[in-house]
């Protein structure tokens, strides 16, 4: 049993002197770290209010010793008072012995109650210290559950903001494009004909002949 008790206190220890900050610090994954810290606080917890219940029961047990033993003591007394009183000193010395001796068995166990609630009130204070502790933990959990509840929909919504700025990018660029291939059929559209750019090159050098022969005409008459 010692041992046993010797281990919660020896885990109890470790705890409470453990810079939690420094541990998450180093954590790859804070959440999972204070899940598992948590875990370990609570375990250590019960089996603290376990021990220190054990020690309550073993406080009420002499305690009702010693109301047994005080009666005893009271019986024994009034044994001695009796025996004098009908002159057996000897039955007296006796009834003394037996008083004596309950006496002392009454001091012992007034020292193991001493003891135990001694025992019982540090068990009590490092129940309030662990659980200071653990009420800590759990606000340090709730807190980064939050941040990364924040952060996760922080990510969701850059992804998005990024999604919608890509596709309004493409959406541009397929609009210019289509403006351009709508400009180049324009373009194409409002070009002459081949055939018909021929014929009309032909005429406009057939004039540019009859314009030159007119003018050859004119120089010889004037000769």
């Amino acid at each position: 049993m010692e041992d046993y008790t010797m281990g919660i206190f020896s885990r109890f220890m470790d705890i409470v002197n453990a810079n939690i900050n420094s541990l998450l610090d180093k954590a790859e994954d804070p959440e999972k770290m204070i899940k598992l810290m948590m875990q370990e606080m609570e375990d250590t917890l019960i089996e603290l209010k376990s021990s220190c219940a054990a020690k309550i029961a073993t406080r009420t047990k002499i305690e009702r010793e010693q109301r047994e033993l005080a009666n005893l003591i009271e019986r024994w007394k009034s044994r001695a008072e009796m025996a004098i009183s009908r002159g057996r000193d000897d039955l007296a010395r006796e009834a003394l012995v037996e008083k004596r001796r309950a006496q002392s068995d009454y001091d012992s166990k007034e020292e193991d109650a001493a003891r135990y609630d001694d025992m019982i009130a540090q068990s009590k204070a490092d129940i309030g210290k662990l659980e200071d502790k653990l009420l800590s933990l759990r606000q340090k959990h709730q807190t980064i559950v939050e941040r990364a509840a924040r952060a996760r929909e922080e990510q969701v919504a850059n992804d998005t903001l990024r999604k919608a700025s890509d596709d309004a990018a493409f959406s541009k660029f397929d609009h210019m494009e289509q403006q351009v291939d709508r400009m180049e059929a324009q373009a194409h559209m409002s070009r002459p004909k081949p055939d018909l750019e021929s014929k009309f090159a032909d005429f406009e050098a057939l004039d540019e002949i009859e314009a030159e022969l007119e003018q050859l005409r004119k120089k010889r008459k004037t000769q």
